[in-house]
Order: structure tokens, then C-alpha cells, then sequence
């Protein structure tokens, strides 16, 4: 049988997970090696890790390069894959959002600059706004700013770089953390591996959660 494979962001994220990981008894000290391998084996043999871009890990999980995999919700919302969303992570909690200059008014048909076009025409169809929505890769904070939108719709975590240009939110469109995703056809054909596996990272966060509260 070959080791279950779990696809997991690099960086920031991959460095909360493994505390969570450890806790829930999995053995994955091979990531906390210091060196620059893509694919790291635990010990045992029974996992195998892939580590990848962020936005790509959903992409490696839906064509079965991996049986699961750790994204975040922005990711799975913006570019609708077919996965299974087994567990709440509860890791990089921020929030999807509205944002538009302090006090400004905006029209009826507004412009809208942001990285999840999807999300943004999504929402402003579901409550009846034709909205003009523009695909900008980073700094959205500045279309506002120069004239080229009326809102942007990003992540928000602490909002300081909203206050420091002058923005604030005006809606809240949905919580962002990051989940515990399968391929659909493995879980079903893994399901005696996949499931306690997932059992034992619920406890693990739920005890996190707890000592937290």
C-alpha cells in the first residue's frame, strides 16, 4: 500500500500545522528538517508530503497527485474545486471583505478591484448589484486610491493596512481559514486510512481551540 499523500502550503502555514500534527501522534519529523526537498516521507513509510505553493495544493488534490491536502478557503471558493472539505482547520482565521474609502459614496453600478473575481461577482449578484469587476493581482488596497475602483474585495486580518490607507470595511462576505480537503475518489477508496487520521486532527484542534478559549 502506498503512503497517503498530503499536499501542504509552504511557509506560514505548513509551521502551525506540524505542532498540530505532532499532537494528533503523526510522525512528521521529516518536515521539520531544514533543507529544500519538495516530497518528504515520514519514518514509517506511512505518509508522504507534498510541498507546494498554496494556491496549488487544491490543483495536486483534485487530479489525485494527492489522497488530501491542507488550503485555504479563499483558495476553494475563488476557483471552485471538487473536493471534500473534511476539517476546519481553524488555522490563518481572517475574513473575506468590502472595503471602500473612509466615508466615500458608492454608486449604483460600482467598480470593483480584487484578486477573487468570482467571489466578488458572486456576491454582488446574489443581493441584485451589477457590479464591474476588475482583476488585480496585488496592492487592491491602491485602486480606490487612484480612481481606478469604488471597492475592493480582499482578505482582512487586523485591518491596519486598510486604516493606513484610509479604508474601511463596509461588508463582511464570509470566514477564511484553512481546511482539510480530499480527492473525492481516494477518500471513498481510503476511507479506513483517511478517516482516523482525520479523528485524530479534530482532537488536535479542538484541544487547541480549548486552551486557547
Amino acid at each position: 500500500m502506498r503512503p497517503l499523500t498530503v499536499a501542504i502550503p509552504k511557509g506560514r502555514v505548513s509551521k502551525v500545522l506540524v505542532p498540530y500534527f505532532l499532537q494528533a501522534g503523526l510522525d512528521v519529523s521529516c518536515l521539520l528538517e531544514d533543507d529544500r526537498k519538495l516530497i518528504k516521507e515520514s519514518s514509517d513509510g506511512s505518509l508522504r508530503f507534498l510541498l507546494l505553493k498554496p494556491d496549488d495544493v487544491p490543483t495536486y488534490v483534485e487530479y489525485g497527485a494527492a489522497d488530501l491536502g491542507v488550503s485555504g478557503r479563499d483558495v476553494l471558493l475563488e476557483r471552485r474545486y471538487d473536493l471534500y472539505q473534511l476539517l476546519d482547520l481553524g488555522i490563518g482565521r481572517c475574513k473575506m471583505a468590502v472595503a471602500a474609502p473612509c466615508g466615500a459614496v458608492i454608486p449604483d453600478v460600482p467598480r470593483v478591484a480584487t484578486k477573487y473575481a468570482r467571489i466578488a461577482t458572486d456576491y454582488f449578484a446574489a443581493r441584485g448589484v451589477q457590479a464591474e469587476v476588475v482583476y488585480v493581482q496585488g496592492s487592491v488596497e491602491l485602486a480606490p486610491l487612484v480612481g481606478l475602483a469604488h471597492l475592493i474585495v480582499d482578505i482582512v486580518e487586523t485591518g491596519a493596512t486598510l486604516r493606513e490607507n484610509n479604508l474601511e470595511v463596509r461588508e463582511e462576505i464570509c470566514p477564511i481559514s484553512s481546511l482539510l480537503v480530499a480527492n473525492r475518489t481516494q477518500f471513498k477508496l481510503r476511507h479506513r486510512e483517511i478517516e482516523p487520521l482525520v479523528q485524530k486532527l479534530r482532537a488536535a484542534v479542538d484541544a487547541g481551540t480549548a486552551s486557547k478559549s
